[in-house]
């Protein structure tokens, strides 16, 4: 497990440095470039998430269980990811509806990903990675839209048709993800 804490700790740090580290942030990246930031960034990030992935596969070896969800609440964490995925790929397609009403959809879609998967799951591995992920993205997506407003920020209006298609992209994202991915990368199968 303590692989699994460093990770989080590794990963979501580094994902919070422009939230909680403002001028730390900016003043690494006066004295090194932006270049050296993203690389730094990107390095930590991708040890963090190794150490993620690593030590919560360790954890699932020997589980310690605070509780025994029911098989239904599988299902329903497969059904609260569905927009979980939308969000996500109203993040990248530019110009929808979504991202200039939530500003960061990506934050939000990390949310409803990370409360689905605490209901699904008891172990104290689980609580540590997806409550740790839902108190991140919960603080995120506030401090963020604080930050948005205080600097004024307007977003464009987006339209319903980049919807659509972030929509359809999002749905067969979590389609392939449940259908096919999730067993073979997880070891869970959501609706089997």
């Amino acid at each position: 497990m303590p692989y699994l804490v460093l990770g989080l700790l590794l990963f979501l740090s580094t994902h919070s440095a422009r939230l909680f580290a403002a001028d730390n942030r900016a003043q690494y990246i006066a004295h090194y470039g932006l270049m050296k930031w993203k690389l730094a960034y990107s390095i930590v990030s991708i040890i963090g998430f190794a150490l993620i992935v690593w030590g919560y596969g360790q954890a699932r070896l020997d589980p310690v269980v605070l509780w025994n969800a029911p098989i239904w609440t599988r299902h329903l964490a497969a059904l609260l990811t569905l927009p979980a995925f939308i969000l996500l790929a109203a993040a990248y397609v530019p110009g929808t509806l979504i991202k200039s009403k939530l500003g960061h959809p990506m934050v939000a879609g990390v949310k409803l990903w990370a409360l689905a998967h605490l209901i699904a799951n008891g172990t104290l591995a689980d609580v540590l990675l997806f409550g740790s992920f839902l108190a991140w993205a919960v603080a995120s997506f506030s401090i963020s839209r604080r930050i948005d407003r205080a600097e004024g920020l307007i977003r464009p209006q987006g339209s319903l048709s980049r919807d659509a298609i972030a929509a359809v992209l999002g749905v067969v994202a979590w389609f392939a993800f449940v259908r096919y991915l999730h067993l073979s990368l997880i070891g869970v199968a959501p609706f089997g």
